[in-house]
């Protein structure tokens, strides 16, 4: 099986230090037909829904996503009174694991990228949740019609993105101004004296190592920054049984309030008042692990208004989009023991990255991601069209006798009111320094965390939870 290209390797081989390995999230889903409701995860107990129990606590907690139930378990865990507050009718935010299609499936964050020194890995043992190695290197890679691309023609479509990288990241330490990402690439690419062909493979690996990891395509990537982030170590690993298997374990206990859609946060020297829609909630105070995505839509009223610097942070950086298709069928017919196939399309970015279950889990399931430009267009088409076009690829590539899936799964990130996104990236004259400004407390009363605040580790699972337990620790100062 040839070897599939990935952001960690193209790095080493650019040799310009390391980059995040970003988690995947999730978004509205909708009605499989293969099922006429998605089952609910099963929660621990103390969740409640909405206008149940007292409305005072030492903490408010606003999200039960990873970061929240970090913030909350850690605060808990000192003697505080936590109150979590969650819109949604489950918890796990961008956490999302169904079992609609007869499996655990992950429709937001699916891996523990990079195990050692994990935070995320260290619960996975202490839960004793079971995990399994994934391996890019275990692929096969398409031509637009249909045959397998040979090893030389791989070997020469990685050496030559590795060549014009190595081009774009002089620019990276040289250029006097900021610019799209893109834009050194076009510098670096109208150099070059290029076939067709090799255009295209060019960018189904750009796509590839950009939208695909960041959710954002080259053009919305900060030249000087996209990668100024860093990761862990180690195997990159999935869970058979689901993400939700960790949010469950964090949550044990924790007083968590579903259905409490939070309007407005009032906040002062004598506290904190949360007005939800089931009324108002009073704290000293309070965590805000809103992702990115919704703190750009200024859906919630801040009162005082949030500092100049935070909004500022606010508005330069961006949300990207990473949308999965799950297809689930009767058999296998693809190859087996593959964990990977791609498909270098004509259209770049459509149905190109595919990821099979057969291995992990021994079941017939394939899912397709869509990330950036690409991921916010599937939004727009319906259940069927998006089915339709992913069968059509899968059909040149293994003949007109591939069946039709028995259910499926869409992700609509964007479309998601309560994230607006999959998750953070640095645009063109944004920075790291951002991310600090988000995480920056307001008066020592408001509190802020998720992954668009670690910038560490923006856009992981891991930077989430390790902002929340930070956030945790700036209050018990």
């Amino acid at each position: 099986m040839k070897k599939k290209f990935t952001r960690r390797d193209f790095l080493k081989a650019a040799s310009i230090g390391t980059a995040s390995a970003i988690a995947l999230s999730c978004g509205m889903i909708e009605t499989p037909q293969s099922s006429s409701t998605l089952e609910p995860v099963a929660v621990p107990t103390g969740i409640s829904q909405s206008g149940a129990g007292t409305r005072e606590a030492d903490v408010l907690v606003l999200g039960a996503g990873i970061a929240g139930l970090a913030a909350a378990r850690t605060l808990a865990d000192k003697g505080l009174s936590v109150i979590i507050l969650e819109a949604r009718d489950r918890i796990g935010g961008r956490i999302w694991t169904d079992s609609s299609l007869g499996l655990p499936l992950d429709l937001g964050a699916s891996w523990i990228h990079g195990v050692q020194g994990n935070p995320v890995a260290k619960l996975a043992k202490d839960f004793g949740v079971k995990t399994v190695a994934t391996n890019e290197d275990n692929g096969v890679v398409f031509n637009f019609d249909g045959s397998e691309i040979s090893d030389s023609d791989y070997v020469k479509m990685q050496d030559l993105f590795e060549s014009i990288y190595e081009e774009v990241a002089q620019l990276q330490e040289s250029a006097d101004d900021d610019m799209p990402l893109q834009q050194a690439f076009d510098q670096v690419i109208a150099s070059r004296d290029l076939s067709t062909e090799d255009l295209r493979r060019l960018q189904f690996v750009i796509q590839g190592n950009f939208a695909l990891e960041l959710g954002a395509d080259p053009d919305h990537l900060s030249l000087w920054e996209w990668d100024q982030d860093e990761e862990f170590g180690g195997d990159e690993v999935v869970f058979p049984g689901g993400y939700h298997q960790i949010i469950e374990g964090l949550a044990k206990g924790l007083d968590i309030r579903l259905g409490e859609q939070v309007t407005g946060i009032s906040y002062g020297a004598d506290g904190v008042d949360v007005q939800t829609s089931s009324g108002v909630f009073v704290a000293d105070k309070a965590v805000v692990t809103f992702p990115l995505g919704v703190l750009k839509q200024a859906g919630v009223r801040f009162d005082p208004p949030l500092p100049e610097s935070k909004q500022s942070a606010i508005n330069r950086l961006d949300m990207g989009v990473l949308n999965k298709v799950y297809l689930k069928f009767s058999k296998v017919f693809w190859d087996a023991g593959v964990e990977t196939i791609s498909y270098v399309g004509e259209e770049v970015g459509e149905w190109c990255d595919w990821l099979s279950f057969e291995t992990y889990v021994g079941e017939p399931v394939l899912m397709a991601f869509h990330g950036g430009a690409k991921g916010y267009a599937i939004e727009e088409f319906s259940d069927d069209e998006i089915i339709a076009g992913a069968m059509k690829t899968l059909r040149v590539i293994y003949g007109d006798e591939v069946p039709d899936p028995d259910g499926f799964l869409i992700t609509r990130w964007g479309k998601d009111p309560l994230a607006f996104g999959s998750y953070s990236h640095i645009p063109p004259f944004a920075s790291g320094d951002d991310y600090d400004a988000l995480f920056e407390p307001v008066d020592d009363v408001l509190f802020f965390a998720g992954e668009a605040t670690s910038r560490e580790y923006p856009a992981t699972v891991h930077g989430a939870y390790l902002s929340g337990v930070a956030a945790a620790g700036e209050i018990a100062k």
